[in-house]
């Protein structure tokens, strides 16, 4: 499974919006100017994980995101799934996309169960979890 350069950012932006009291807006591009991402592209991500139902989003007067449920609910599995299609989490751990239940690469069955895994953990972590863990990291949302 080979995730893409969208999911960092989402989960750089959405550790970053997970520092702020529930249901506040801020900006997309405030959120972009902290995590020194670029504007225009964390815009386009924030709006694809609101459709997913991961943030709410305003329009308007105090428009903005917010988190749709608290970082503790918020599983790291569907911010994937938003980002990378249903399919990204199902892709083989070596070969991503060239390697399929009906075209297997040499070690796609002796993989399946480190795939099993990956996703049972996946679905544990939480945002929450990137929060109270990597606070002053780089790469996933420093807090100032």
């Amino acid at each position: 499974m080979n995730l893409t350069r969208e999911s960092e950012y989402a989960l750089r932006g959405l550790v970053r919006l997970a520092t702020y009291p529930p249901g506040y807006m801020v900006s997309h591009s405030e959120i972009a100017d902290a995590e020194r991402l670029p504007a225009a592209f964390l815009a386009k991500i924030f709006q694809k994980l609101a459709r997913h139902g991961v943030l709410e989003a305003e329009r308007g007067r105090g428009s903005g995101y917010a988190l749709r449920e608290s970082p503790a609910m918020t599983r790291i599995w569907k911010v994937f799934e938003a980002i990378e299609g249903s399919e990204a989490l199902k892709r083989c751990l070596l070969w991503g996309g060239h390697c399929c239940e009906t075209t297997p690469c040499p070690l796609h069955h002796r993989l399946r169960h480190l795939r099993a895994g990956l996703d049972e953990m996946l679905h544990e972590i939480t945002l929450a979890d990137f929060v109270n863990e990597l606070p002053e990291s780089p790469h996933l949302g420093t807090r100032e």
